[in-house]
């Protein structure tokens, strides 16, 4: 059966999206409060360079040098300073034939100075340099030019700043142009009937309010990824007309504490500028999860503080503003308590996978501007895809079209869209990983099992398609049933049709070759869940009779499952393991009455799946007849003598 997986419902015109803040900064040099530091930095460099030259040109000879010149009358031109004796000698330079220019330090005792002169020591005189000196070229040019390179880093990694720590990320949609509505929204009819309240509240806030009544402040859109949530809050500014304020929970995080805070404070400002208006929190979970779980038990964390924030901003504002706020999340079981009381997020609306119309729906939505082939059938596609969300049917869409393109194709046919579920269920075909004659005949006896069995016993679905072609990463093949109809539930002799067919791959690889192999490792796993299933959860066990074994943590919703508590003794776990490994060998006893009793069937499909390698519903249907022409027309789909 297929997996599934999730994104949005419908891909509606996009539109672009206009920051809060229009006037983006422009660069460093340009903007009026740093040039004076940039003035000021230009001329401190320059004079630092100017005095650096001004001592490379003057040669710095040690003061006892300068009395001996003194005394010789080899001194021209001589400046007195503070400590600093410079000028000019007599003699002349022989690389620029110019007077040389000399630099000396004077020492404060004269006296001392002289006395070594006498003696013959040769000595120099250093003085600190002054305090304005060092401050400028020790402190503030340093500093300067780190600052400013710093500010060039982050401005290199984002208009925020280097930490990012800028004003709030908030986008709004534009009012004008091409605006999602509901017409781009599919399969999604009771979320859609939920909204339309919120969309006359927007509209005509009076209404309500001349009731007494009032808007919920908060809309929670809850649902598995994938299923439209954000499309749909969308939709509901679009048919509105009002804007548009989106940001996404993570982005209220930051490294420093207290900036989530802020972010939220100003976000609700905007928003009651802006009134009527929504604002809508994607993945509310990263923001709002329980608090006191976890090591900063202290409730002193960005996150907390941030959704503190948030709670006090739901309770503050008042909902006849004409401020609508909504979120989305697939985890709700994480979310604190206090954010789904009455009064913040009150109102719930659950945004589930859709179902076969649904699915036909969507993609009527995603081939709407396809040139589609007259033989495609988009029913049998949406049938071929149970449990798929929006964006898996808008990637098969685009799959099959791509396809067409690669193949040179006028228009999109049916065989792009089979060869796109595959890809997208199976993974793409692995054209470079050659089987061996052992192995594909293997492969083929597993696959034929499967099919034989699912086309036998009495619930079996119809087998769609069989390929012994290598896909994705470990897939050597694999068998495709097509629900009849969608189903909502199983009876304990569906579970125990579903673990025959599972098992049937496995026991043909033993009545074929004597010994079995690794490729029926994922059928045993799913066996396995649907025995134990069948065991602790819904009571099919006579043995233990209608009670449930393990208790689930509260986070079993939308597919996601906790850890399971156990609540029973060690005689009861053993007696389990007993019920679950009789339903299993049950399951192979039956596929193997099924597969011995139609030998010569199972011979055959197998050797057509080796010189065919993929067969259909109508190719396996039509070999089946030869073999014993009694069979259903309908392949199997019928009721069947149980086994």
């Amino acid at each position: 059966m297929a997996d599934s997986r999730g994104s949005d419902f419908g891909v509606g015109p996009k539109k672009p999206d206009l920051e809060i803040n229009k006037r983006e900064p422009g660069p460093l040099w340009q903007r009026p409060g740093n040039l004076l530091w940039i003035y000021l930095l230009m001329m401190l460099v320059s004079l630092w360079f100017w005095q650096g030259a001004q001592q490379l040109a003057q040669e710095q000879i040690p003061y006892s040098e300068f009395l001996q010149h003194l005394d010789k009358g080899e001194v021209k031109e001589a400046l007195l300073t503070d400590h600093i004796i410079s000028g000019t000698l007599t003699e002349t330079d022989p690389k620029t034939h110019k007077p040389k220019e000399f630099v000396t330090q004077q020492p404060d005792d004269d006296a001392l100075a002289q006395s070594l002169a006498q003696h013959g020591v040769k000595f120099s005189v250093l003085h600190q340099s002054h305090w304005l000196n060092t401050f400028l070229f020790n402190w503030v040019l340093p500093l300067g030019a780190l600052f400013l390179f710093w500010g060039w880093i982050g401005r290199r990694m984002g208009s925020r700043g280097l930490l990012n720590l800028g004003a709030n990320r908030v986008r709004i949609h534009a009012d004008t142009g091409n605006q999602v509505t509901f017409d781009d929204v599919a399969g999604a009819e009771e979320a859609k009937e939920e909204l339309k309240e919120v969309i006359d509240f927007l509209k005509n806030p009076a209404h309500i309010q001349s009731l007494g009544g009032h808007m919920p402040k908060g809309v929670l859109l809850v649902g598995p990824p994938g299923t439209g949530k954000t499309l749909l809050a969308r939709a509901v500014s679009g048919e509105a007309g009002v804007p548009f304020f989106n940001i996404s929970g993570s982005e209220f995080i930051e490294l420093f504490v207290g900036v989530g805070a802020a972010r939220v404070r100003e976000l609700f400002e905007q928003a009651r500028q802006k009134a009527p208006c929504i604002i809508f929190i994607d993945e509310l979970d990263a923001i709002g999860g329980a608090r006191g779980i976890g090591p900063s038990l202290g409730g002193h964390d960005e996150r907390e503080q941030t959704l503190n924030q948030l709670l006090s901003e739901m309770d503050g504002f008042d909902p006849s503003t004409g401020v609508v706020v909504m979120a989305a999340t697939n985890r709700p079981e994480i979310l604190d308590k206090a954010l789904l009381r009455a009064g913040r997020f009150d109102r719930q609306i659950v945004v589930d996978k859709p179902d076969l119309e649904a699915r036909s729906a969507i993609l009527r939505l995603h081939t709407r501007r396809m040139k589609l082939d007259p033989s495609v059938d988009l029913r049998v596609v949406a049938q071929r895809t149970p449990g798929f969300v929006g964006a898996d049917l808008a990637n098969i869409a685009n799959e099959a079209a791509i396809r067409a393109v690669r193949h040179d194709h006028q228009t999109v046919s049916m065989p792009d869209f089979e060869e796109a579920i595959d890809r997208v269920i199976a993974g793409p075909e692995k054209k470079h990983r050659v089987l061996n004659a052992e192995e594909k005949r293997r492969v083929a006896f597993h696959e034929s099992g499967h099919t034989l069995v699912a086309m036998t016993v009495p619930t079996g679905e119809p087998v769609h398609k069989v390929s012994i072609i290598p896909r994705g990463v470990a897939a050597l093949g694999f068998t495709l049933q097509l629900p009849v109809e969608e189903k909502f539930l199983s009876t304990e002799p569906q579970l125990k049709d579903q673990l025959a067919i599972l098992l049937g791959g496995r026991v043909a690889e033993k009545m074929v070759f004597g010994d079995v192999s690794s490729g029926a490792h994922n059928d045993l796993e799913r066996a396995s869940e649907i025995a134990r299933s069948m065991v602790t959860q819904l009571g099919m066990s006579r043995a233990l009779g209608p009670l449930t074994y393990g208790r689930r943590q509260q986070l079993a919703f939308l597919g996601v499952e906790g850890q399971e508590e156990r609540n029973f003794s060690e005689d009861t776990a053993r007696l389990i393991d007993v019920e679950v490994r009789a339903l299993v060998e049950e399951g192979e006893e039956r596929a193997h009455e099924v597969l011995a009793s139609r030998r010569p069937a199972l011979d055959a499909l197998a050797d057509a799946l080796q010189k065919r390698e993929v067969m259909d519903r109508e190719d396996v249907e039509r070999l089946l007849r030869e073999q014993q022409p009694s069979m259903p027309a309908d392949g199997g789909s019928g009721q069947r003598p149980a086994l």
